[in-house]
C-alpha cells in the first residue's frame, strides 16, 4: 500500500474514510500481527503511514529520525518514507489538544487522571503538561509504570478536574464498557474519551448526564488525520476549517436518525423518506418486535407490557451499536431511561411532534386503538418526548418536508 493505517485489530477504524474525504490519495486498513511488525517497517514498501493500537511505541526502534515531539512524547502514530529514509512524528498531540480546546475544557492549576499508559496515554499527558495542567496522573489496573490503580485514584485522587480515557474500554463492539466511576470524582469539569467508535461512549454519556462537559475521539482523530496528511504530502493545509468540515461529515454520516414520536405521527412514513434521500437502510423497531415475537397486540394480550417493554430494549440495545441508520421507534421506546442511553451512543433523536387532533386510532396498537387513550398517552408522553430529543419537529406538515427538517435538523 502507498498510505494507510496498521494496527492489530482495525474493523472499528473511520479513518480510511477521514483520508479520502481530503481528496488526494487512497489510503487502506492494514491488520498486523505483533510478529509481522517489524518486517513490515523494514519493507519500507509505502510512501506513508499511520499507526494505531498497540504499535504506536513499538514502532520508534524501526525508525531512522524521529521528531522532537514524538521523541518527548515517546510514541509515534505517522510515519513518513522519504527516499528509504524512515520519518516518525506525531500529531496525536495536535488532534487530543484540538479535542480538548474545542470542548472548552481547561487545564491550567488542574489535577488530570489518564486512563491508560499506552502511546495515546503519553500524548494526553504531554498535552496536559503543555496546557499548564498541575498534577497529572496515569492510572492502569496494575499501577505499573508509574502509574496509580484505580483503587488509588478513588481513594487519593477524587477531587481530580479532568479525566481522559486512553483505554479501548467502551470500543465497538463493547459498547457496555465503561471505564471508571466518575460518580466518585467530586471536582470534575470536564472528560474526554479517544475512544470515537460509539460517537459517545459510557463514559461520556455519564460526565454529560451529570453536566459535565465531555466529548469522544471523533474531533480528534479527524484533527491529527489532516495533521498527519500535511505530513504525507509534505504541504501545509487549511487545518481548522478542513478538520470542521471533514467532522461535520463523518459525524452526519456515522450518527442514526431515530424517530420518536406518538403512535401514528408518522415515524415510519418519514423515516422511510429519509432513508430514501440518504440512501440509508431504515429500521423499524415494531418490526424487528414483530418478526421475533409475532404481533404486537398478541403480545400485549398474553404476556402483558411489560414483557413487550423487555423485549424492546433488546431490540434498542442491538442497534445501539451500528451507525449511518434511520430508526423508527415504537411510541414508548424513549420511556425507559436505559433506551435513551443506549440510543445516544450513536444516534441523535428527532421528537415528530405531530398535533394531537392528526392522531388516529389503529387496532394494531393496543395503547392507541380509541381516540382517547391516544389523548391520555400524549398527556402522559409529551414532556419526556420533549426531554429526551436532541431535536423537536414539527409533524403537521407534508412527510417531505417533515424529512427534511429531520435531516437539516430543524
Amino acid at each position: 500500500m502507498e498510505y494507510g493505517l496498521i494496527g492489530e485489530k482495525l474493523p472499528h477504524s473511520f479513518s480510511k474514510e477521514i483520508h479520502e474525504k481530503l481528496g488526494y490519495y487512497k489510503y487502506s486498513l492494514k491488520e498486523i500481527k505483533e510478529d509481522e511488525l517489524k518486517d513490515f517497517i523494514l519493507n519500507k514498501d509505502f510512501k506513508a503511514i499511520n499507526v494505531t493500537i498497540p504499535y504506536k511505541q513499538a514502532v520508534i526502534p524501526l525508525l531512522d529520525e524521529i521528531s522532537s515531539d514524538a521523541e518527548a512524547i515517546g510514541a509515534v502514530n505517522t510515519i513518513v518514507n522519504r527516499g528509504g529514509i524512515l520519518y516518525g512524528y506525531n500529531t496525536d498531540f495536535g488532534g487530543m489538544r484540538a479535542l480538548i480546546e474545542r470542548v472548552g475544557i481547561v487545564l491550567k492549576y488542574k489535577k488530570a487522571l489518564i486512563l491508560g499508559t499506552g502511546g495515546t496515554s503519553l500524548t494526553a499527558s504531554a498535552v496536559c503538561a503543555r496546557l499548564g495542567a498541575k498534577e497529572i496522573l496515569r492510572v492502569s489496573r496494575t499501577g505499573r509504570g508509574g502509574a496509580i490503580t484505580y483503587e488509588q485514584a478513588y481513594a487519593d485522587h477524587s477531587d481530580a478536574d479532568v479525566i481522559i480515557n486512553t483505554t479501548p474500554c467502551g470500543m465497538f463492539p463493547k459498547l457496555d464498557g465503561c471505564p471508571i466511576d466518575i460518580g466518585r470524582f467530586t471536582k470534575l469539569s470536564g472528560v474526554i474519551d479517544a475512544v470515537y467508535n460509539p460517537l459517545n461512549t459510557r463514559l461520556v454519556l455519564s460526565a454529560k448526564e451529570r453536566g459535565i462537559s465531555a466529548e469522544g475521539g471523533l474531533y480528534m482523530l479527524v484533527a491529527q488525520a489532516v495533521l498527519a496528511a500535511e505530513l504525507f504530502l509534505d504541504k501545509e493545509l487549511d487545518t481548522v476549517p478542513l478538520t470542521n468540515k471533514i467532522y461535520d461529515e463523518i459525524y452526519f454520516d456515522k450518527r442514526n436518525i431515530a424517530l420518536s414520536g406518538m403512535p401514528s405521527s408518522g415515524k415510519s412514513t418519514v423515516g422511510r423518506i429519509i432513508a430514501d434521500k440518504l440512501q440509508r437502510e431504515f429500521i423499524d423497531t415494531d418490526s424487528l418486535i414483530v418478526g421475533r415475537e409475532g404481533e404486537i397486540s398478541r403480545i400485549f394480550a398474553e404476556k402483558g407490557e411489560g414483557y413487550f417493554r423487555d423485549i424492546e430494549s433488546e431490540v434498542i440495545k442491538d442497534l445501539s451499536s451500528l451507525s449511518g441508520k434511520v430508526i423508527s421507534l415504537g411510541g414508548g421506546a424513549v420511556l425507559r431511561p436505559e433506551n435513551v442511553r443506549a440510543l445516544r451512543q450513536n444516534s441523535e433523536i428527532f421528537f415528530i411532534d405531530r398535533s394531537i387532533e392528526y392522531l388516529t386510532p389503529t387496532d394494531d396498537r393496543p395503547l392507541a386503538d380509541e381516540k382517547a387513550k391516544i389523548e391520555r398517552l400524549y398527556n402522559e408522553r409529551i414532556d419526556i418526548y420533549i426531554d429526551t430529543a436532541d431535536y423537536i419537529i414539527d409533524g403537521d406538515c407534508d412527510p417531505d418536508d417533515v424529512a427534511d427538517s429531520v435531516i437539516n435538523g430543524e
